[in-house]
């Protein structure tokens, strides 16, 4: 999937793409806002749509040249691994660096959709095998999910965030999104190349690699926007960015995978670990953002249950590194 490459190559690769992204997501960030000003749309459904979908790229390019490649555990192990770091690694990052807001709809809808994605999927690989009607049957479900999600949104209404307004005409809102976009996929492209290469060097599995370093790697846009949006107090970007990568990742990344690809031999672990945790920390969105107002006041996930959400990441790696190491799953 990537050609071989220099540890000097591929630390100027790592720096290079670090600079870039820091770039790229505040500007990535300030004409998202904008656009969704402009055109008079939720910012949620233009984080989900925009931010969260354009950031997930990275995650469908990895899946889809694995499935190509026959490497289905490094395709699951992507998609997956990246709703858990979504989650727990990048809501974490965000909530520490800014509480973030969340809005009643996003727990009585998202959150919900969410849960019941992820308990279809472990439903759907629970026999072991990953095969092209379950692919299919997963695509069917994002074609019919994100229209209706973004109806019901749009039928809400809703009030705009309290954002750091940057005030910009919308060709000119349209031009930083695509190039912001451009640049961060690219900008993680070059960082998971350069990790990749380090960990096939060390013999790393195909499932480890996609659960952490490419999990991570191709998780970097979301980060960097995430973060990006999270000093301008742009919740709803923050919160619609996961939502909409989590839908695509589960949905899109994998029925693609799937169908390129189907596969009977992938790690248990899929089963058994990741799609378990990716349920509950998916759940604590909405336990973390409950209002004490009543149900229809917005909440707020406190900087508090942000390190929470950190803490439980670091575990999640710790415990993936252990068992993939010395149980062999």
């Amino acid at each position: 999937m990537y050609s071989d490459i220099s540890v000097w190559t591929a630390a100027l690769f790592i720096l290079g793409g670090l600079a870039a992204l820091a770039w790229s997501s505040d500007r990535f960030v300030v004409g998202a806002a904008a656009l969704a000003r402009d055109l008079g749309v939720s910012p949620f459904v233009v984080g989900m749509v925009i931010v969260g979908f354009g950031t997930s790229a990275p995650e469908l390019l990895v899946s889809t040249f694995s499935g190509l490649a026959g490497h289905t555990n490094l395709s699951l192990g992507n998609a997956y691994g990246s709703c858990v770091f979504n989650i727990a690694g990048i809501l974490g990052v965000a909530a520490l660096v800014r509480p973030l807001v969340v809005k009643p709809t996003i727990r009585s809808l998202a959150v919900p959709i969410l849960l019941g994605i992820t308990a279809v999927s472990s439903l759907l690989l629970r026999d072991g095998v990953l095969s092209r009607a379950d692919a299919f049957g997963l695509l069917a479900a994002f074609a019919v999910i994100l229209p209706v999600y973004c109806k019901v949104d749009k039928a809400g209404g809703g009030e705009p965030d309290d954002a750091d307004d940057v005030p910009l005409s919308t060709p000119r809102a349209i031009l930083w999104t695509v190039v912001g976009l451009v640049v961060m996929v690219g900008a993680s492209h070059l960082l998971v190349w350069g990790s990749v290469d380090f960990a096939h060097a060390l013999g790393v599995s195909d499932l480890i690699i996609g659960l952490t370093i490419v999990a991570i790697g191709t998780s970097v846009p979301e980060l960097a926007s995430a973060i990006a949006a999270a000093r301008r107090n742009e919740a709803e970007l923050v919160l619609g960015n996961i939502v909409g990568s989590n839908i695509f990742n589960m949905l899109a990344v994998v029925g693609i995978a799937g169908a390129i690809s189907p596969s009977a031999d992938f790690s248990r672990y899929v089963v058994t670990r990741d799609l378990p945790i990716l349920l509950a920390m998916t759940a604590l969105i909405a336990v973390f953002g409950r209002s004490r107002a009543g149900r229809r006041a917005p909440g707020v996930v406190s900087r508090g249950e942000g390190a929470v959400w950190t803490a439980a990441f670091v575990a999640y790696m710790a415990l993936t590194i252990w068992q993939e190491v010395f149980q062999h799953g």
